[in-house]
């Protein structure tokens, strides 16, 4: 599911006593969750690559944990892949709605922590190696409408 910016309507008060109501559109960009959440048409997760020994890590390192190597390049993960393993979460935070389901998707060979979303939340729905595919959700916005999106795995269509 692609996220496209929404349009947001606000109302203003014109006037005092007069009630009357002037309505005008505003354009707001969705902002990710996280910094390797890439939103547009094509929403995509990217990921800093070891240049010497080809490691993949999201967030920013000064030093690659498998060869010491200082020099990274940015590179797109894939959207597609595979349930490596999974857990049903039943006990969370306070106001977290549970069950869900936690998994490690392997995307080509990048692991990539995340939430599957769009499916029942138990064994015989979820299983490891179901194919997946990366999604985008809302997740709120805030009182000027400015909405944060996230992330997560859905079930891929099979033929």
């Amino acid at each position: 599911m692609s996220v496209p910016p929404p349009l947001i309507t606000h109302r203003v008060r014109l006037g005092v006593g007069g009630g009357r109501c002037v309505r005008f559109l505003v354009m707001s960009t969705p902002i990710p969750l996280v910094d390797y959440l890439v939103l547009g048409d094509e929403p995509h997760l990217v990921a800093n690559e070891c240049t010497s020994c080809g490691a993949r890590y999201f967030d920013r390192r000064n030093a690659c944990a498998g060869c010491f190597g200082t020099e990274f390049k940015t590179v797109d993960v894939a959207t597609e892949g595979t349930v490596s393993t999974f857990t049903i979460v039943a006990f969370a935070a306070p106001g977290i709605p549970v069950p869900f389901v936690s998994a490690v998707v392997d995307c080509g060979g990048t692991p990539v922590r995340g939430n599957l979303i769009n499916v029942k939340p138990d064994p015989e729905h979820v299983s490891t190696g179901m194919p997946v595919r990366l999604a985008t959700y809302s997740l709120g916005a805030d009182d000027n409408g400015l909405e944060a999106v996230g992330f997560g795995f859905e079930p891929a269509a099979t033929n």
